[in-house]
């Protein structure tokens, strides 16, 4: 599972709450407000806040559907349409959680390189050299913690770390937008280029707020599991989402288009101060990663009958080998194409919009179909077209950007 041993709703608002303000939200000035504008980025992230509590509440609703308990997602696919969705949902999932590693692996190597700039601007040490080290550092923490029950302490650092660099991203944003002259609020591109930025900042939107593993995170909500669940969610998209708004406008207001993916690259201040911030942002990501990866890792862990001591030789050797494989995969994807916006589209059309938002609208539609009237019917319909339509064509457009960098940039980029 996701998240182990949670009780309350406010534990698991909180849970999802510091998922949301990752170290991804460094770079979301840059992935959904330039392209955007101010109109279409502020729109955008309200309307993307609703619209993922709906599909959340939706997919909150049939946890305990069919007389019982669905703990995964795909378990819950599996028990509306059978064997094949059961499959095809597991896809999804692990295919989501693999593209949130790489980008996780990527912001960890623009945090060391921030770090490495801010005391020898020498060009010597290259982004994929940061991203090596960054895939390194998982790698041993990923060995090190046998169990998502075994992160318990390091959510509270994950939190701690998180609120560091929130808090001074914003601060040292504010200063410069007060001291800057007159910024540049214009999207930038050619008109055919605008309409694909424009479709792959809405992949980013979505991608910003929804996990794909709600089901395995509500599993531990204690009775009324529902209404338990359904609070957490009020939480996270209400008060947890502040902390995202406030540096992403703030960034987008201090820097307009000029905003850099990884906002700390953008701000100026104390030197000890940005390291701080870059320090908190590498180690909050380590931990973050470790998250997002467990599934993968507690299913090869199953399926290989590892029991028993964690320090046994067979059962280290084996973590060594498959989670060390494992992140050297993702770390190697990384490096080889660091375009973190692009790899936020892509991860955002092919299983954030499939799973959050079409399969929870035809999930929804399957299960209560008798119970609901003609007219939500259409609604829940028009949902599963437009968001299929959406996943197409941000697909598509999160290929070519990745294309168009790939062609500016060498493989391996220093960016």
């Amino acid at each position: 599972h996701l998240i182990l041993y949670l009780d309350s709703w406010f534990q698991v608002g909180f849970v999802l709450t510091t998922g949301i303000n990752s170290a991804y939200v460094l770079g979301y000035s840059a992935a959904v407000m330039i392209p955007l504008g101010w109109v279409g980025g502020v729109v955008g992230l309200i309307l993307a806040t609703a619209i993922s509590l709906y599909a959340n509440a939706l997919i909150a609703k049939l946890h305990e559907f069919g007389g019982k308990r669905h703990i995964r997602y795909r378990d819950l696919a599996g028990f509306i349409y059978g064997r094949k969705a059961y499959a095809l949902t597991w896809a999804l999932q692990y295919v989501n959680l693999f593209m949130i590693n790489v980008g996780y692996v990527i912001l960890a190597g623009q945090a060391l390189k921030a770090i490495y700039i801010l005391f020898r601007d020498d060009h010597e040490m290259k982004l994929p050299y940061f991203i090596a080290i960054a895939g390194f550092a998982c790698g041993i923490f990923a060995i090190g913690i046998p169990h998502l029950s075994a992160l318990r302490v390091w959510l509270g650092f994950s939190t701690f770390f998180s609120l560091v660099y929130i808090v001074i991203a914003f601060v040292l944003s504010l200063r410069d937008g007060i001291k800057a002259p007159a910024r540049d609020y214009d999207i930038p591109g050619t008109t055919v280029g605008r309409i694909f930025t424009t479709i792959g900042a809405s992949a980013n939107l979505v991608f910003a707020f929804n996990t794909g593993m709600l089901p395995e995170i509500q599993a531990t909500v204690k009775q009324p599991v529902v209404k338990n669940m359904m609070k957490g969610l009020y939480f996270q998209f209400t008060v947890g989402v502040l902390p995202l708004y406030a540096v992403v406008f703030m960034g987008y207001w201090a820097y307009g288009s000029g905003a850099s993916s990884y906002l700390l690259n953008s701000v100026s201040g104390p030197v000890w101060v940005k390291t701080t911030a870059n320090i908190a942002a590498f180690l909050q990501t380590v931990i973050a990663l470790h998250i997002f990866a467990s599934p993968m890792y507690e299913y090869l862990d199953t399926k290989y009958g590892i029991k028993g001591s964690t320090l046994a030789l067979r059962n280290l050797s084996f973590r060594v080998v498959v989670r060390g494989g494992y992140l050297t995969l993702t770390t190697l994807l990384a490096a080889l194409l660091p375009f973190l916006g692009d790899f936020m589209s892509l991860t955002g059309a092919i299983s954030t919009f499939p799973l959050t938002f079409i399969l929870a609208n035809h999930m929804y539609l399957v299960a209560k179909g008798n119970k609901l009237v003609s007219l939500q019917k259409l609604w829940h319909w028009l949902n599963v077209c437009f968001f299929g339509f959406m996943s197409i064509a941000a697909a598509i457009a999160a290929l070519r950007l990745i294309a168009v960098d790939s062609k500016t940039y060498n493989v391996f980029a220093d960016l």
